[in-house]
């Protein structure tokens, strides 16, 4: 009696631990059912509010799909973008908070319609004007007796007696001229023009002529004097010298006028024109402003500077001691050519990466969206949008480097949120065995 008890009793628990674990087992699958069906209803639910446009890797944002599934990219579930937040997914645009839009001091400017100010400001050396040169040279064979300039670089002026040369092939010239005017007849007269012409030839000017004809006496020495004023810059002849028909004897340049040769970047050479006022200022002479033009613009671009020559003339006051002096550095401002209306932004908003040039447009709800644009003409810290943008527009003009790295992370923190939504759910399987005491 005692060991059937004993059989009893166990059989029942074993009966109740069974039936309890069942009873356990289709609670469990009964409650996971309802919660996916309440899962399925707010995804429904979710769908029918949202409408997917399509379907991608984060990793690789240029890529769509139009359906969800796998990546073939990543080890990854597909993440979908809906109608109303696709500008917020796309992989080009980033949002940022209002505050930490001020704490990362983002400063925004407008596209605006305008003309540009063609300002060209570069700088100049001032040279000798070489139009304004005068070069002597002995006219006969001679001795130069006197010598009134005594150096390079001395200031003359216009009829100042520079040397005094003694012509032997004058004498006989002179004499014959004179003999044949003391001849009386009606023959002289071609031969006091014959005799003219060799003074001439041995080169005696008509003033000179007239002279010795006027004077009756002969006149061996001449006087060389500055045909202009300016400065000696090229002195060949000392005192005592013999000098040759044709012997270059002195240079003088004239500073009445002077040239500035400035250097014009190549991309800002067509908004400088021969005629274009300029303003020149030197720092030897502070407050003071020279105003002239550009007188022509080379034809020739230095292959090492990327630059062209502009040739610009100034009036040089206080001639023959002139303010501008040869060698000077001066600052230029040139006034371009008029330029039509265009789209205007600040320079600073430009990141030229060399292969294209970039803004950062500022969309609402604190959105930012990289532009590629095409740019033209700069000046006064203004840029000109050939392509790209449009009146109105927001552009960061501080802090779009900061925006560019944040762009940078966007695709790992879109790949983390899609890896986020792309869990799995479990199967829901009943264990292939029962526990101890259960018939399958």
């Amino acid at each position: 009696m005692k060991i059937r008890h004993i059989l009893l009793v166990t059989v029942t628990t074993g009966l109740l631990a069974g039936a309890a674990y069942v009873m356990y087992q289709l609670g469990k699958h009964e409650g996971m059912q309802n919660s996916l069906s309440d899962k399925n209803t707010s995804l429904q639910d979710t769908g029918a509010s949202k409408k997917a446009l399509y379907w991608h890797d984060p990793m690789v944002p240029g890529q769509k799909f139009d359906k969800p599934g796998k990546s073939p990219f990543m080890d990854m579930q597909l993440v979908p973008v809906y109608a109303d937040n696709a500008d917020t997914a796309s992989e080009n645009s980033v949002s940022i908070n209002p505050r930490i839009q001020q704490n990362l001091a983002i400063r925004t400017a407008s596209v605006v319609v305008g003309k540009l100010n063609a300002v060209v400001q570069t700088v100049g050396s001032v040279a000798y004007n070489e139009r304004d040169v005068a070069v002597l040279q002995a006219r006969s064979n001679g001795f130069v007796e006197k010598l009134y300039v005594r150096a390079p670089l001395d200031l003359v002026r216009k009829g100042q007696p520079l040397a005094e040369l003694y012509v032997p092939d004058w004498i006989a010239a002179q004499e014959e001229f004179l003999a044949v005017k003391r001849m009386q007849g009606q023959a002289i007269v071609g031969l006091l023009d014959a005799a003219r012409q060799r003074m001439r030839l041995a080169g005696m000017t008509d003033e000179q002529i007239h002279t010795v004809e006027s004077i009756g006496k002969l006149h061996a020495r001449i006087t060389i004097t500055a045909p202009l004023s300016g400065v000696m810059t090229e002195l060949s002849v000392r005192e005592g010298m013999t000098v040759s028909m044709g012997t270059p004897m002195f240079r003088i340049n004239g500073v009445d006028t002077i040239w500035v040769n400035a250097d014009i970047p190549e991309s800002m050479a067509h908004t400088v024109q021969a005629g274009n006022m300029i303003e020149a200022r030197t720092v030897s002479l502070p407050g003071v402003v020279f105003h002239g033009k550009v007188a022509t613009m080379l034809p020739q671009v230095d292959s090492n500077t990327r630059t062209v020559k502009a040739r610009i003339e100034l009036v040089n006051p206080g001639s023959p001691g002139a303010q501008l002096l040869p060698g000077m550095f001066t600052t230029l401002n040139f006034a371009g050519t008029a330029r039509k209306e265009s789209l205007l932004v600040p320079s600073e908003a430009l990141i030229s990466t060399g292969v294209r040039n970039v803004v950062i447009l500022a969309q609402d709800d604190g959105r930012f969206l990289p532009v590629n644009v095409e740019v033209g003409a700069e000046s006064n810290d203004q840029t000109e949008i050939i392509r790209g943008l449009q009146a109105g527009q927001k552009v960061v003009a501080s802090g779009q480097f900061l925006i560019d790295s944040e762009a940078s992370l966007k695709a790992s923190i879109t790949r983390m949120e899609g890896a986020t939504s792309a869990i799995s759910t479990p199967s829901l399987n009943l264990p292939a065995t029962a526990p101890a005491g259960v018939k399958q």
